[in-house]
């Protein structure tokens, strides 16, 4: 949905760091750049991927923590 956006928008550059393998629709799962589209940004991945993974696991494992809790 946000690629979808992205492109509907005419963003024309994207940057990120951490990729979504399940999801991804840029350079993961599906890349929405090599379809006959009016847009196609640039895109550019792994900018600090390191530390966005950590950030997003830290993240997503605390709201898994205190779903168990309730």
């Amino acid at each position: 949905m946000c690629a979808g956006a992205i492109i509907n928008a005419r963003i024309p550059r994207v940057v990120y760091g951490a990729k979504d393998a399940c999801g991804g629709a840029f350079e993961s799962v599906l890349n929405l750049r090599a379809y006959p589209l009016c847009s196609k940004p640039k895109v550019e991945s792994g900018v600090m991927a390191g530390e966005c993974a950590s950030l997003l696991s830290t993240f997503f494992e605390a709201k898994r923590k205190n779903r168990k809790k309730i």
